[in-house]
Order: C-alpha cells, then sequence, then structure tokens
C-alpha cells in the first residue's frame, strides 16, 4: 500500500488562521477491507467553509477534530478496488479530505460517485460542477427564483460560486451584475464569466461609497442577491435592494475570523419587505442531479468557463488556504496533488 501524505488541523486558530495550525504527517494506507476501494487524488478542493469547520464553536458543520485529515472534497482514480461497482481506473469525486490517497468504504450511499470526463474536466468536479455549482444553481434556482429582466447581483463574483451563478443567471435572461476585488478580477467576470457590470470593491472605503456604484451599475435596482461575503457589502447592497427582493445567503467570509457583522440597515428587510434565506446546500441533495445536469452542459458548451487558481502538491494546502481567505485566489481554489 502506499505512502500517504495527509495535512491535519494541529490546534485552532485564535483569531486569524495561520500556517502553524497545520501539521503534515505521513502514514502507509492500511490495507482494504471487503467494500473498500483506495482512491489517488488528483486533486483537492480547498473551500471558505472550512474556516469555520476550525473552530470548535456550535455551527452548521461539526468542528473539524484535532489531530486528523482536514475534511474536503476531492476527485481522483480508483488504483485498487474490492467493491464490484467500482474498478481500477474509475474516475470518482469524493470526500477524501486533505490527503494524496483515501480508504472509502464505498458501500455507504453517496461516499464515491463516478464521473465523466468526456466532456468536463476532472477538476470541474470540484467547482462548476460540484458543490460550487450547486450552491449557486440553489441559492439562484429555489430562493431567488429569477425572472427574465430582473438585475441579481452576487458578490465574490470571480469565486467558484460567483463563476457559475453568472451563467445560470444570463441563461434566465437576467441583469448579472458582480462585485469583486481588483480590476483583473471585474475585467474578467465581464469579458470571460459575461456579468454584465461588475464593481470592483477595492476602490471603496465606505458602504455609501460602494452603495453608490452599485446604484449606477443597478439602475432598476436589485431583485435578487446572492451573498458571499457580508460586513460593508451587504451594507452597501440593502439600499438598493426593491421591494420584494429576495436574498441568499451562502457565506460571511468577512466574519470569519470571528469578528461581529452587524447590520447597519436592518429596518430595511421590513420596509422592502425583503426574503432573506440561509442555506446549506448539502442539505439539498435531492436537487443535485437537476443541477449537476445543467452545470455539466453548460461546461461542455463553453457556456461556462471558470478559472481555476492551483497550488502544487499536498504541503502547499495551507497557504493556498489562506490566501483563499484574503481573496488570492482567481476563480476556484484547488491543490493539484498528482
Amino acid at each position: 500500500m502506499p505512502n500517504n501524505r495527509q495535512i491535519h488541523l494541529d490546534n485552532r486558530p485564535q483569531g486569524e488562521a495561520l500556517a502553524s495550525n497545520f501539521k503534515l504527517v505521513a502514514s502507509d494506507t492500511p490495507p482494504l477491507q471487503a467494500g473498500q476501494v483506495l482512491v489517488r487524488h488528483h486533486y483537492l478542493s480547498l473551500d471558505p467553509y472550512m474556516r469555520g469547520r476550525m473552530n470548535d464553536a456550535k455551527s452548521y458543520a461539526v468542528p473539524q477534530p484535532l489531530g486528523q485529515v482536514m475534511g474536503g472534497g476531492t476527485v481522483g482514480e480508483v488504483t485498487e478496488s474490492q467493491n464490484p461497482k467500482f474498478a481500477v481506473g474509475d474516475r470518482v469525486v469524493g470526500m477524501g479530505g486533505w490527503q494524496e490517497y483515501s480508504v472509502v468504504d464505498a458501500i455507504q450511499p453517496g461516499a464515491l460517485r463516478k464521473v465523466d470526463t468526456t466532456h468536463v474536466p476532472l477538476s470541474a468536479y470540484l467547482g462548476a460542477v460540484g458543490m460550487p455549482g450547486v450552491t449557486a444553481w440553489y441559492g439562484l434556482v429555489k430562493i431567488i427564483a429569477p425572472e427574465a429582466g430582473q438585475t441579481m447581483v452576487v458578490s465574490a463574483a470571480t469565486g467558484a460560486v460567483g463563476s457559475a451563478f453568472a451563467a445560470l443567471s444570463k441563461a434566465r435572461g437576467c441583469r448579472t451584475v458582480g462585485i469583486a476585488g481588483g480590476p483583473d478580477k471585474c475585467r474578467y467576470a465581464v469579458d470571460e464569466l459575461g456579468f454584465d457590470a461588475c464593481i470592483d470593491y477595492k476602490l471603496h472605503d465606505t458602504a455609501a461609497s460602494l452603495s453608490q456604484a452599485i446604484a449606477e451599475a443597478c439602475p432598476k435596482g436589485i431583485d435578487g442577491y446572492f451573498e458571499n461575503v457580508g460586513g460593508m457589502v451587504l451594507d452597501a447592497v440593502l439600499p438598493r435592494m426593491n421591494a420584494f427582493g429576495r436574498i441568499a445567503v451562502c457565506g460571511m467570509i468577512a466574519g470569519y475570523n470571528g469578528a461581529p457583522l452587524p447590520l447597519t440597515y436592518p429596518a430595511l428587510i421590513l420596509t422592502q419587505r425583503l426574503k432573506v434565506q440561509g442555506f446549506i446546500v448539502s442539505e439539498h441533495m435531492e436537487i443535485w442531479p437537476e443541477a449537476l445536469k445543467e452545470l455539466g452542459t453548460l461546461v461542455a458548451t463553453g457556456q461556462l468557463r471558470a478559472r481555476e487558481s492551483i497550488a502544487q502538491g499536498i504541503e502547499a494546502a495551507p497557504e493556498a488556504f489562506l490566501g483563499l481567505l484574503k481573496g488570492k485566489n482567481f476563480g476556484k481554489q484547488l491543490v493539484k496533488l498528482f
């Protein structure tokens, strides 16, 4: 059995997450039991939600245990199988975690899923045709419920979720506006992702200034907003929401280090009769087949061309993850293992 390098959570962060919170370890993978398969991971997914799991605090996900492999999505190939449903060479997606190999009890429903890489690259199953894409789909289709001609806005617009949101929103005939950090990301959002406009929040020191820029990009107001950031961005968006607007709350990355995120104008939720709904996409597995079918078609036909930021090697995972939390990634953040 091969030697397996892993990243463990060694200690919990106090405030901002640091590379010293993680530890690189190595061990041999155990022999397979009946029903198990050995997966060699090609790519590891890094996602903002992982920061919350590093804390020992009440949340929608259980805390990441200390001294164990950091959890996370993976794609790879089966290299050994004791399960008749999986053959050596099968391309698969699962939750193998921050390690080079995983032994998977493939008898468990949903533990491992075979994927077709004929028209969709393997790495896309961790991004546009994976959890981030389905997240965008659920928030847009099931919570915001857009109508053609309406205006949709998404923060963290060039990340894995925002990229998918743009393609899905444009496919429904909506004016689609992004909020991102820096001129390169905003240019990419418009030129490659198909956004009608993109606002660089880094040009604005106050919510009022950012809100004015949003007003100029959304002259008819905002009907649907997909929230990934919180803080000043949410304060800037709320005054621009139309009556009976819908807000899908996916993430609050501005507060992931533990700082409170007060809301300046909560009364707008009442006066504009807004629907504000948080959601966790893993609680809605029933919609995944429909969502993945549409997302796979968008990628295969070139209507969704999401960019990827790729770090090389398992040892690069902690720094790549910390960079993701600070917005240093351009598109979906992955770690290439083999």
